[in-house]
């Protein structure tokens, strides 16, 4: 069985056909605009085969040929293909680079679970792709997921290889959360304090906020400019956004230990403020000072010069969950609010927002925040992440606004995964493996118009109680493989979808992330060593997914 994840549009196996070997012979035959997509089969098919893969001319058997043809892709846009196999040679075809990039994907999965190893472990293998016609494209444009690198730090080989598995499922857009109250993770060189200060905490919470345990050792990290130049390239050639996150004006606890005067000093001694070292949503917020916007602007200046347009149009500005306890009994952030005759702190609020989307979109940008951007009037040319439920992607929508739909109740993998004793830390709702496959990312009753502004959706992953690559694996797979599919290839109406089949297509899709080293949540339940007894987490429905 090619067990294909996620699932194509259409596709057909001939019975008896004989498949396309390769072997030692086998070219590539790559003209003009398809080297960089012939180099990354190189580095995948090519490393785990151990075939060369070599390039060559469009001559008879034993090639493999990509083809930029958009005449012969017609109605499947930029991120769609064509794959022909039959025993003389591969053909792809594709309207750009993208389609053809999802295409190797798919070869890579036809070709079987060790295709997706480092290196062959058997030379003598015969490497074979079934004859096939693949006719394939993703239902929506974005496809994604956040990771957030402030609660724990992932080093840069741990986020290279997220892209990479983010590729393996089709999936094109990655929503980097940079700064938070517990760690700042980006080097900017006109705030060396961001990261002399604001990237480490003395110390952790173990487990969900209620927990009475800690962990003493120091925490923290952050990417050099390089590293992030490094990460963007790497994405950019998989064919995957990257959405940097700077939270404003909640969420800045790190940045304010590291520069006091960001926070309402007039109300609280921001100089004995640290980096959080505890989960929640934290009183301590930006001040609405001009010397505050100054101060982010620079930030974002220099965001900008590390995040390309052509592949980052998207800055994500949170937004979210901003306590205003301290701007009411603020007498700066009171006369801001009567300065601009606003009604109250929500308009405050609106009025930060408001500013760093003109701001950006002056310098061709375009802002995106949590749904809490809503509150005290939506920022023009603004587009929502629509976490709290659909409502607020829904109105949004409606009222003209492009929207990314990722609701805490369906697509947040922080949540665990069963209500069982032994799921570690767990967290928020119960969301299976079935729950994910059901999501549908456009709400019922929506306008044609207005579900046309549904970008498309992303599952977030807040990493409050994950430690370590291995966390972050067992929250976010097998369920990713089933989110991918609702993301690429998942029929509107979630009722009409195969879950049976699709378990059934996982059977050998768990082959694939063993091969890929990822240390997924098997069907039965969490091994000995990754579940983590007695430590507390908050096993109550509908608890706040952020800490």
């Amino acid at each position: 069985m090619v067990n294909l994840i996620p699932a194509p549009l259409r596709a057909e196996y001939p019975t008896g056909a004989a498949g396309f070997v390769l072997d030692q012979d086998t070219v590539v035959d790559a003209p003009a605009g398809t080297e960089a997509i012939a180099c990354l089969l190189r580095a995948g098919v090519g490393a785990a085969t151990g075939l060369p893969l070599a390039p060559g001319g469009d001559g008879s058997g034993h090639v493999i040929r990509l083809r930029l043809d958009p005449g012969a892709v017609d109605g499947l846009g930029s991120e769609g293909y064509l794959l022909a196999v039959d025993a003389d040679a591969v053909t792809l075809r594709a309207a750009a680079p993208a389609g053809l990039h999802w295409g190797i994907q798919t070869l890579r999965q036809l070709l079987g679970p060790d295709a997706h190893r480092s290196a062959p472990v058997d030379p003598d293998r015969i490497w074979t792709v079934p004859s096939c016609t693949i006719e394939d494209r993703p239902r929506f444009g974005w496809r994604g997921l956040m990771l957030d690198v402030a609660r724990h730090f992932m080093p840069k080989t741990d986020v290279l290889r997220q892209l990479d598995l983010l590729a393996a499922h089709k999936l094109n857009v990655f929503h980097f959360h940079l700064t938070d109250d517990q760690g700042w993770r980006v080097e900017i060189k006109r705030y060396p304090r961001l990261t002399e200060v604001g990237s480490w905490r003395s110390r952790t919470k173990y487990g969900h906020r209620a927990s009475e345990l800690w962990d003493e050792t120091p925490h923290g990290g952050y990417y050099t400019q390089d590293d992030i130049r490094e990460i963007v390239a790497y994405a950019a050639a998989r064919h995957i956004r990257v959405v940097p996150e700077i939270d404003i004006p909640g969420h800045s606890q790190a940045a304010i230990s590291a520069y006091p005067e960001l926070g309402n000093a007039d109300v609280v001694d921001t100089t004995a403020l640290s980096v959080w070292d505890s989960w929640g949503v934290t009183p301590n917020v930006l001040a609405p000072t001009d010397r505050v916007l100054r101060f982010y602007e620079g930030v974002f200046e220099e965001l900008l010069g590390l995040f390309p347009a052509a592949t980052s149009p998207f800055v994500h500005i949170g937004g979210d969950e901003c306590p205003k306890d301290q701007w009411k009994q603020s007498p700066t952030a009171q006369a801001r609010i009567r300065e601009l005759g606003l009604a109250d702190e929500d308009e405050l609020q609106s009025w930060f927002i408001r500013h760093f989307d003109g701001w950006l979109t002056a310098r061709g940008r375009r802002l995106i925040g949590w749904d809490e951007i809503l509150e005290g009037g939506l920022a023009e040319g603004a587009a929502v992440s629509s976490w709290r439920g659909y409502a607020g992607g829904i109105a949004a929508a409606e009222a003209g606004h492009d929207v990314v739909m990722c609701p805490e109740q369906q697509v947040y993998l922080d949540h665990r995964q069963d209500g069982g004793p032994d799921e570690p830390m767990p967290i928020g709702y119960v969301r299976s493996l079935e729950d994910v496959y059901r999501f549908e990312p456009v709400p019922p009753g929506l306008t044609e118009e207005a579900a046309g502004h549904v970008l498309g959706t992303q599952a977030n992953v807040w990493t409050e109680v994950m430690q370590n690559r291995a966390r972050v694996d067992y929250q976010v797979f097998p369920r990713l493989a089933a989110f991918a599919e609702v993301a690429w290839s998942a029929l509107p109406a979630s009722a009409d979808r195969d879950f049976a089949g699709f378990e059934q297509r996982m059977a050998t899709h768990y082959a694939r992330l063993d091969a890929l080293g990822v240390d997924y949540r098997p069907p039965g339940g969490p091994l000995p060593w990754q579940r983590r007894p007695g430590i507390l987490g908050r096993p109550i429905e509908g608890a706040p997914p952020h800490g």
